[in-house]
């Protein structure tokens, strides 16, 4: 069956509809009737203030826009139709009586497309109105590819996202078991990484309620030190077992050769970083590693570094790893209570830890306590 699209013609749905607006019923009814047998469809309207309630009900392809009518004239229905964002794009020609330079760049400047002066020649106003419904069809089939591209560009972008989410969460995982495995090698460490990776965000998200941390903590800065905190002590693969299992106090020869844990673990994330340049969580890590035991005042290892000279991650890391150390079992200890380590560590602000971190976790214990109840270690309870 042979339809009316396969013979090359439209269907009244797909007919261009045109505006006429005129106030003399005369001009309107010939426009009206001219439009018709050029083979389009039309719409009519006796003053400025009905086309545009016409506009906004139902969607014109070009309007024919007399100048001089009564309370509101074509100035300003121009005007109104080139200032909404829902109108702009509807073409305009201009119908006058009025033959003079000004009123044509008025117009003009305003955004019609055209101007017609009256009595018109029906040959060229068909002529100017195919012209301007072409534009008309081409200006929409751009806009229709653009909005194609840019659907298709965000519907990419939600996929690239989702791999490189799942990527990193993958490469995550793996690196969180990689640590996991050489704190294996302490079997009292239990579920050290887990509390660590949680402390750091509690500290970290009161930090960045205090106006000077409001701009360097944000959510990628959390999701960052959160990721890398397990990698603290990684360096701890290159320890003897005789130093790193030692059930009593270390020699200092052997406390030496412990600190060169943080060396360890700094220098082998450079090693991926070197071949994996730009990662900030593979730069978060590094400065975890190598600095997490260094101290406020300066007496820590193992560049002895001081204040604000330390990382910002490694000090929130440094009261978050001495927190579980004090509150867990350890072969040379038993754990103190939440009480008597938070005594520590409020005796260690300004000293060993940041006044500012500590405070921070001063803030929050409740929620330090409830992360302990979480992640109980399965061989000991500890009395809190």
């Amino acid at each position: 069956m042979i339809n009316s699209k396969t013979m090359g013609q439209e269907t009244e749905s797909e007919k261009a509809r045109i505006l006429v607006v005129d106030d003399n019923s005369v001009n309107l009814q010939i426009l009206n009737d001219l439009i018709i047998i050029m083979g389009y469809n039309s719409v009519m309207a006796e003053n400025g203030l009905y086309a545009l309630s016409t506009l906004e009900k139902q969607e014109c392809d070009l309007v024919l826009l007399d100048i001089c009518m009564p309370d509101m004239d074509g100035y300003q229905v121009l005007e109104y139709m080139k200032n909404d964002s829902d109108l702009c794009q509807i073409p305009v020609i201009m119908i006058s009586a009025l033959d003079d330079m000004d009123s044509v760049v008025r117009c003009i400047e305003n955004g019609a497309d055209d101007y017609m002066v009256k009595p018109f020649n029906h040959t060229i106003l068909k002529a100017r109105i195919n012209a301007c419904l072409e534009r008309k069809k081409l200006h929409d089939r751009e806009y229709q590819y653009q909005d194609q591209i840019e659907k298709f560009n965000l519907d990419l972008q939600n996929r690239v996202s989702k791999q490189v989410y799942e990527i990193t969460a993958a490469q995550r995982s793996t690196i969180f078991a990689m640590a996991k495995l050489a704190e294996s090698r302490d079997p009292e460490t239990g579920e050290h990484l887990l509390r660590i990776r949680e402390y750091v965000r509690i500290i970290c998200q009161r930090l960045c309620l205090r106006p000077e941390y409001a701009t360097i903590i944000d959510d990628d800065y959390i999701e960052n030190i959160c990721a890398a905190s397990p990698l603290h002590d990684i360096g701890k693969v290159g320890i003897s077992d005789s130093v790193l299992l030692k059930p009593g106090k270390l020699t200092k020869e052997e406390f030496n050769s412990m600190k060169v844990h943080t060396i360890i673990g700094a220098e082998t994330l450079r090693e991926v970083n070197r071949l994996h340049s730009g990662n900030d969580f593979v730069r978060v890590g590094i400065e975890i590693a190598e600095s997490h035991h260094e101290k406020w005042d300066g007496t820590g290892y193992p560049h002895g570094l001081a204040g604000e000279d330390i990382p910002l991650v490694a000090r929130i890391l440094a009261l978050s790893d001495v927190y579980d150390a004090l509150t867990s079992k350890r072969c040379y200890k038993e754990a103190f209570s939440h009480t008597r380590s938070l005594e520590i560590i409020i005796d260690g602000r300004g000293k060993h830890f940041d006044p500012d971190v500590v405070d921070a976790f001063v803030s929050a214990e409740k929620y330090f306590l409830q992360i302990r109840d979480r992640y109980v270690d399965v061989e000991q309870e500890v009395a809190l």
